[in-house]
This record gives structure tokens, C-alpha cells and sequence, in this order.
């Protein structure tokens, strides 16, 4: 039996130019108006802070060399060897030696305890150490441990990802990697250094979050209303999330003085605000999450458009928001758990005080972190109704609502070809991707 063939479902031209206008009115007021932000905010290289030395910066006569670990023992520490003559005490400890990169003799290195209990040295390893064997400085030990090289692991790790990532998503996959780089690129070159200038952390935020989302969503995904309607819901997600977490961070009283950096921060930068660098870096990690749920939620509405081309708006609104219920589930539980995890040593350590649960969590450091999931899942959460909405007017507007005429032999009365709906979606789809 034949079946019925949607060729003209959601693609009539004039209703989906006039669609696309509608968005691109929305959209470019903004886009404008963040590439004016950003030649206004552009920093002017005048920053006024005080350089910090390199943290491995060496003295006169001491080196930063590299070698590899030939073997690891445990004997006596270097920096004791001869205390018992003089009274003392020889210590043992892990030793490992080390054949340097520059060539020479292999030596014994003393590995700080703390390093041991973690992840003690083993034959191959690289790392970095302090020669001290020229120095004029008096050292109980001539040569000092820095730190691993880890070069070669992380750049392994980077080329799988950028693999995997191209093998299972392929051209879309590379592009979503070139504005991957495209945003860090403007992040380093634009956002930290406005930031050291002084300019407004909120501003400075919003501008680069949506300079990057603009380029990077366009980029990926390509010209299309779908792309369009996403960029429109995280930018939504992303103004919520600016009025929020800028009254929440006043409100609860955040300062962003909580760790060793931010000190440093506040005395090498003194026009720094770290209550407002705390406030920018909510708008950053917010966008990467927005950016995920809005996509999704738009080429969730627009398979469900494929499937049943002539839903009604209500219809096809609340099947949307039915996938956006589950990925909301699951989205707010993914935030918690991935701020959690990065806040896992704090964690660790706050439950050691003896203090009630309630002081521990208002504690500033672990406000921040509170904070920072709330804040977030609360605009992940509405932009997803709002992205869905904004998906359907434009699928609607988009398309005729009217059917073909029937092709091949005609359907029996009271029957329909199960393959029908099915066929016309496939057919749609291939002209939607063409078009929109």
C-alpha cells in the first residue's frame, strides 16, 4: 500500500526566511552589541601589577634540570648521610636515582613524603629538579626534587581526545575543536587581561561568554535556525545566570579570599575584585553547560518535528519538555557531582574540624562552591523550558502544516501505511539540514 509523502511539511521558503528573520532581529542587536562591548572593553596593555617571579626561578649558581628516574631504594636520606658522626641521627627515606637529560652521572635524589605516599617515583619517570652541586648556598642536600614532567601523558591524552572526538563526531567534531581553541584564545587574550586592567567583572564576563558562544555555536554547528534558537536559549540562561549570581555573591557576603591565589591575587593586583573574578568565572563555567543543554534541546524538538510533522505547537512543546524534564534530572546531578568532585579536598578537610555541618558549609570556601552549583543549575533549569519554547515557534513558523499529495498507489479507506510518517521524516529531514 502506498503512503502518504511529506515533501512540503516545514519547509515552505517564505515561512522560513520569515522565521529566520525573526531570529536574527533577536540575535544581532546582541551580537553587536557585544562586539561594541568588546572594542570598549579591550584591554590597553597598561596593567598595573606587579610581575610575579617564575615559581621555578633558580638562584646564582642553582640550575632547573630534567631527568629520568633509573631506579628507586630506600636507604638513607642524602641530607642526613653523616649525622652520626656529629652527634645526629641518620634518617631513612626513599632515594631515587636519577640520570640527568644533560648527561653525567646518575646521582641520588631525596623525594619529599608527601610525594612518596602518592605516587612515588619509578624507574622512567621524568622530573624536574634543583641542581645545587655550583651554588654558593649551604644545602644539606645537592640536589632538591621539583616536580614530574608530564609532557608526554598530557600530550597523548590531548590527541586521543581530539580522535575520539573526530572519529565519533567527525566534521561537526573538528569544528566544535576549533571553537574550543578559538574560545581559550579570547579567554587568554581578552577576558584575563580586561580583568587585570581593572574593567567590570560582570561586564567583562557577558562580553566574552557571549562573543564566545556566538562564535563558537555558529562555528560547530553551522548557519540554522536550530542553531540559532539554542544561542538564543543560552543566552537567556546566561543573563539569568549573571542576575543571580551577581546577587547571590553580595548577598551571601562572598569575597573570593578563600585560597592562597586569590591572596596572592589581591596583593600583586590591588584593582582586582575577587568578589567580581569570583562572578566572572560563574558566568564562564555556567556557559559551557548552557551551551550543552540548549543544543541538545533544540535538536530534540526538531527530531520530534521529523517524527510528527504535523504536531500541534502544545503537542510538540510538551514532548520537548519531556526530554527536557529527564535532561534536567540528570544535567543538575552532573553539576553537583562535578563541582564536588573538584572540591573534593576541602571537602575532605572540613569534615576533620569538629564544628556542626551547617558552619561548615557557610564557611566562605565552601559557599563558593555551594554557590556556584545553585547558580548554575538554577539558569541551566529555565533556560531549558525557554530554549524549548523558542524551538517550537520557530519549527511552527517554519513549515505549512499542509500534506502532499499522496504518491504511488493510494492508501485503502481507513488504513494508513505505518512506514508513512517515518518516510516523510527522513524526506524532511534531508531538506531541513539543506535549508535551515
Amino acid at each position: 500500500m502506498g503512503g502518504h509523502h511529506h515533501a512540503d511539511v516545514l519547509v515552505d521558503p517564505a515561512r522560513r526566511r520569515r522565521a529566520n528573520l525573526i531570529l536574527w532581529i533577536l540575535l544581532a542587536p546582541v551580537g553587536v552589541l557585544a562586539f561594541v562591548a568588546t572594542l570598549v572593553l579591550w584591554p590597553s596593555g597598561g596593567i598595573n601589577a606587579q610581575l610575579l617571579d617564575n615559581p621555578f626561578g633558580t638562584a646564582e649558581g642553582v640550575e632547573l634540570s630534567t631527568g629520568v628516574v633509573t631506579r628507586a631504594e630506600s636507604e638513607t636520606c642524602p641530607s642526613t648521610e653523616g649525622l652520626d658522626e656529629v652527634g645526629g641521627k641518620e634518617l631513612p627515606c626513599e632515594v631515587s636515582y636519577v640520570s640527568p637529560d644533560a648527561g653525567g652521572a646518575s646521582f641520588a635524589l631525596e623525594v619529599p613524603p608527601e610525594t612518596t605516599q602518592s605516587r612515588p617515583l619509578k624507574p622512567g619517570d621524568r622530573i624536574k629538579y634543583l641542581d645545587l652541586s655550583h651554588s654558593t648556598t649551604t644545602s644539606s642536600a645537592p640536589y632538591v626534587f621539583v616536580d614530574f614532567v608530564r609532557t608526554v601523558p598530557l600530550a597523548l591524552l590531548g590527541i586521543l581526545y581530539a580522535v575520539v572526538v573526530c572519529l565519533v563526531a567527525r566534521w561537526r567534531g573538528l569544528r566544535a575543536l576549533a571553537g574550543l581553541g578559538g574560545g581559550l584564545f579570547f579567554i587568554v587574550t581578552f577576558m584575563i587581561p580586561a580583568l587585570l586592567e581593572g574593567k567590570s567583572p560582570m561586564l567583562v564576563g557577558l562580553t566574552s561568554a557571549t562573543v564566545i558562544m556566538f562564535a563558537a555555536l555558529y562555528f560547530a554547528h553551522g548557519f540554522s535556525a536550530r542553531t540559532s534558537t539554542a544561542l538564543l536559549g543560552t543566552l537567556f540562561g546566561l543573563l539569568v545566570t549573571a542576575a543571580i549570581a551577581g546577587w547571590a555573591t553580595d548577598a551571601a557576603a562572598l569575597t573570593g579570599a578563600t585560597d592562597d591565589s586569590a591572596l596572592t591575587l589581591s596583593t600583586v593586583v590591588p584593582e582586582l575584585s575577587l568578589s567580581g573574578l569570583l562572578l566572572c568565572g560563574l558566568l564562564i563555567a555556567g556557559m559551557g553547560v548552557l551551551n550543552d543543554v540548549t543544543i541538545t534541546q533544540s535538536s530534540a524538538v526538531w527530531q520530534l518535528a521529523e517524527i510528527a510533522p504535523h504536531s500541534t505547537a502544545r503537542q510538540l512543546f510538551a514532548s520537548g519538555m519531556r526530554i527536557g524534564r529527564d535532561h534536567i534530572a540528570s544535567t543538575v546531578y552532573t553539576i553537583a557531582f562535578a563541582y564536588t568532585g573538584a572540591a573534593l579536598p576541602i571537602l575532605v578537610l572540613v569534615s576533620l574540624y569538629d564544628r556542626p555541618l551547617v558552619d561548615t558549609l557557610t564557611t566562605g570556601q565552601m559557599a563558593e562552591e555551594v554557590i556556584r552549583i545553585l547558580v548554575g543549575s538554577i539558569g541551566l533549569v529555565l533556560a531549558i523550558p525557554v530554549t524549548t519554547a523558542i524551538a517550537v515557534a520557530v519549527v511552527k513558523a517554519t513549515g505549512s502544516g499542509k500534506q502532499a499529495k499522496p504518491s504511488g498507489r493510494r492508501a485503502m479507506p481507513g488504513t494508513q501505511d505505518p512506514g508513512a510518517e517515518l518516510s516523510g521524516s527522513v524526506h524532511y529531514e534531508d531538506t531541513v539540514q539543506a535549508n535551515l
